[in-house]
């Protein structure tokens, strides 16, 4: 079996899993642990023993690997290959019951940062759903055995877009700005509130594109890939305003380079 194939049905297997003990905790009912850079940006317990989960079973399966959690943070590992991983993307969905929320976990190999590694493979998984996303490098993006094709539109006009906003509220007028901007060109806008089935939606032709600033490596590891799989593009761009909250978009051919230059925009 190729290494991409081997690392896909990995986090297959493990996304799975960690999903539903996610589901289990959220019907028990779900407490808030800890606020971390603002009111709206919470981790429960759940998102902590979920990512327990996923550690350990990748430990055991893949021991010399590397990790880069959000809620454990990193370790370099010995093979080249890091695990990407958020337990619970769309925790504040998760915590109030909303059904928008998925286990993210990648494969990359290089270093364990985005703009130098190279993903292999990638699984988003919809507890509330039981949908998984996933994808290989090479190999194309998948749901329930159909692979994924982003859209044909032919431009940004007339498309469905999605975004989300920061948990910063110093960086909101700049955001509703920047929908300002993309709105007269979109059919309409959503903001789900996950980035990971945000970029999983774009994949499989549910969105057009997709725009956002300030992700986090694990918000955007396995929803890349998937996008890129599909047929779509997938970019990063430091603005002048703020280099540290880069902007991310992701879109089919059709539609890239116009959303681009309208979220890019100063």
């Amino acid at each position: 079996m190729a290494l991409v194939d081997e690392l896909a049905e990995l986090a297959i297997e493990v996304a799975r899993e960690a999903g539903g003990l996610a589901r289990l905790r959220r019907e028990e009912g779900v407490a808030i642990a800890a606020t971390k850079s603002s009111i709206a940006d919470i981790v429960t317990e759940a998102d902590r023993e979920v990512e327990t989960l996923i550690r350990s079973r990748l430990a055991a399966a893949r021991p010399d690997d590397g990790f880069l959690g959000e809620e454990s943070g990193g370790d370099r590992g010995e093979s080249g290959i890091t695990w990407v991983v958020d337990p619970i993307d769309g925790t504040v969905n998760y915590a109030y019951g909303i059904p928008a929320y998925a286990v993210s976990i990648a494969a990359v190999r290089g270093e364990p940062a985005p703009e130098q590694w190279e993903a292999l493979a990638g699984a988003v998984f919809s507890p509330p759903t039981g949908e998984m996303f996933h994808a290989a490098q090479g190999a194309g993006a998948w749901l329930s055995g159909r692979r994924l094709e982003v859209n044909a539109h032919p431009s940004a006009a007339g498309a469905l877009l999605a975004t989300g906003f920061g948990y910063n509220p110093a960086t909101h007028a700049g955001d509703l700005a920047r929908v300002g901007r993309v709105m007269p060109m979109a059919r309409d806008l959503r903001r789900i509130g996950a980035a990971s089935l945000d970029l999983a939606f774009v994949a499989a032709g549910r969105f057009d594109g997709y725009f956002e600033r300030g992700l986090q490596p694990w918000d955007h590891a396995a929803g890349a890939l998937l996008v890129i799989e599909a047929g779509g593009r997938f970019v990063r761009v430091d603005l002048a305003d703020n280099p540290d909250r880069p902007l991310f978009v992701a879109a089919g051919p059709g539609v890239f380079d116009e959303l681009l230059a309208a979220t890019a925009s100063p």
